[in-house]
């Protein structure tokens, strides 16, 4: 009878300390997208002066999001298995789409799909990516020891970058991208050395580009060329590329260590460019201070350290993967987008998972958890 009665329990079990956190994290951040946005959107005759515009259009994301990760969360993960290399293909050809009528330009950059509702396929691209990577490396077996088969999984992922990078214009994507795959990879190989050796070659790449920026004429520069040049000294370039980091480093500033209180930010008032986008991580510290700040960055820790536990007891090496494609996302962006906003690198369009406004990035990031969800859900039903 006893044992009966746990199979039962073990059949509808679901990973409440991770679904209370993404739950939290997803309330915070439609309640910060409100109080980031709400100045703006009232002043704004395109949004027909409605200052919950932008909090109205989240929570929607939100609630479909939602939706779909309950779906994904009860539906076997292997399921989407034999969908991976569809998506791999299909994620392509929806980049590639930007470039027709279907395609969206919004502040400059044309980066969207209209499709019923606004998507961006490079949302779309890390998906299906962590999905077709894991399918791919668990067939490869033992041949990912190999040096073929290392350098063959490491560039499944560039022809997608260089579609995000050339086609949307959008460099901070394609990085993501390339990242998730170098992290999956990394699981999966036992031979690091490679992985050492990359590392170096690539500061050292890195070092050498910001070496001969610095030396060239800033009317040689790109667009690109100049946010280095900003991230460098930003005070130099206050009315250009610098104004929109100077403007968050004040915010960040300005809070303290307990904030001015919620609600009360000074540079969400027209200072602070789209601050409920890639820089809604200033206003949190404005209004919430220092402490505010680390609580959402242990949050998110706390978050991977739930991931790391749930990859580590998976039924098996896809589900694995799976659950390290999903936090190589979260973890790079949290860890971009707040390098951004101190400063730590150079100024690139990275959203904060959950928090910042985007309805694409909210739906697809959910869709991820469910499939975390499907996978730790397997694990009870093994051990029972």
């Amino acid at each position: 009878m006893a044992s009966r009665r746990n199979k039962k329990q073990a059949e509808y079990f679901f990973d409440y300390t991770l679904l209370f956190i993404v739950l939290f994290l997803l309330g915070f951040g439609m309640i910060m997208v409100y109080s980031t946005s709400s100045y703006e959107a009232s002043l704004s005759a395109s949004l027909k002066y409605d200052e919950a515009y932008y909090l109205k259009h989240q929570a929607l994301a939100a609630v479909m999001g939602l939706v779909a990760m309950i779906v994904v969360a009860n539906i076997p993960y292997h399921f989407w298995e034999r969908f991976a290399v569809l998506g791999y293909f299909v994620s392509a050809i929806l980049i590639a789409l930007v470039l027709t009528p279907l395609g969206i330009e919004a502040n400059g950059a044309r980066r969207w799909l209209s499709l019923g509702l606004s998507v961006q396929p490079a949302e779309i691209a890390k998906l299906c990516m962590i999905l077709f990577l894991a399918s791919f490396i668990c067939k490869m077996g033992k041949g990912i020891r190999t040096g073929r088969g290392f350098w063959l999984v490491l560039m499944i992922p560039v022809p997608i970058c260089l579609m995000v990078w050339k086609i949307t214009n959008n460099m901070s994507s394609a990085i993501i991208i390339f990242g998730i795959a170098l992290l999956m990879l990394f699981v999966a190989s036992p031979d690091y050395k490679r992985f050492v050796l990359m590392g170096a070659a690539g500061v050292a790449a890195v070092a050498a580009l910001v070496f001969a920026i610095i030396q060239m004429e800033h009317s040689d520069l790109g667009f690109r060329g100049g946010r280095i040049l900003a991230w460098l000294n930003p005070e130099a370039y206050a009315s250009g590329t610098g104004f929109q980091t100077l403007q968050a480093l004040y915010a960040i500033g300005s809070g303290g260590i307990f904030g001015k209180g919620l609600g009360q930010s000074m540079q969400k008032l027209g200072f602070l460019p789209e601050a409920q986008n890639d820089m809604i991580f200033s206003i949190i510290c404005e209004e919430l201070g220092l402490f505010g700040g680390i609580a959402v960055i242990l949050l998110f820790v706390l978050l991977i350290w739930r991931f790391m536990v749930i990859a580590n007891n998976a039924s098996d090496l896809f589900g694995a993967l799976l659950v390290v494609g999903v936090m190589g996302h979260i973890a790079i962006q949290v860890i971009l987008n707040i390098a951004v906003v101190t400063n730590t690198i150079p100024n690139t369009g990275i959203s904060l998972p959950f928090i910042s406004y985007g309805g694409s990035s909210v739906m697809f990031l959910l869709i991820e958890i469910g499939l975390v969800l499907s996978v730790a859900k397997g694990i009870k039903l093994k051990n029972v």
